[in-house]
């Protein structure tokens, strides 16, 4: 279980000394507690939050990171910038390995195909099926734009 995985990764950055992997851990886990509480709050009696769940949750930490370097970056900060490129590492390592270009296109097609997809109006059903099937494998927004042209 992902959960686990990260509590022990946690556990063993405490043991290397690691700050940078440690710091970030720790912002995931107190990610994950707050999406659990939320999950409780709105009846749902679970442990926690699915591994569905927690993958979506490091994918949308990893572009919240992107778009904060591209402001670091443009506000001159280089040192903030690779801060968020560490922590990007970090959390990409609990990811599965991302679909390629050609393999988020063979995906679309496929998804297309599954929902019998005619055009712009059908993009939301199709979608769903992506992130049903690669959630934490692809960038979503890579795949919405690949899709929103093979509808076109």
């Amino acid at each position: 279980m992902l959960r686990e995985t990260l509590n022990q990764a946690l556990k063993d950055a405490m043991k290397a000394k690691d700050a940078r992997r440690l710091a970030t851990l720790r912002l995931i886990l107190a990610a994950l507690k707050d999406r659990d509480i939320a999950a409780r709050t709105s009846g749902d009696d679970r442990t926690g939050i699915p591994d569905d769940a927690i993958l979506a949750l490091l994918q949308t930490m990893v572009k919240q990171r992107r778009e904060s370097i591209t402001l670091y970056e443009q506000g001159n900060r280089q040192d903030l910038a690779t801060q968020e490129k560490e922590e990007i590492a970090v959390i990409e390592g609990f990811l599965p390995k991302q679909l390629t270009e050609a393999e988020i296109e063979a995906a679309v097609k496929a998804a297309i195909a599954e929902v019998g997809a005619q055009g712009i109006k059908d993009m939301g059903k199709a979608m769903a099926v992506l992130k049903t099937k690669y959630t934490g494998q692809m960038d979503t927004a890579k795949a919405a734009a690949i899709l929103k042209s093979q509808l076109s």
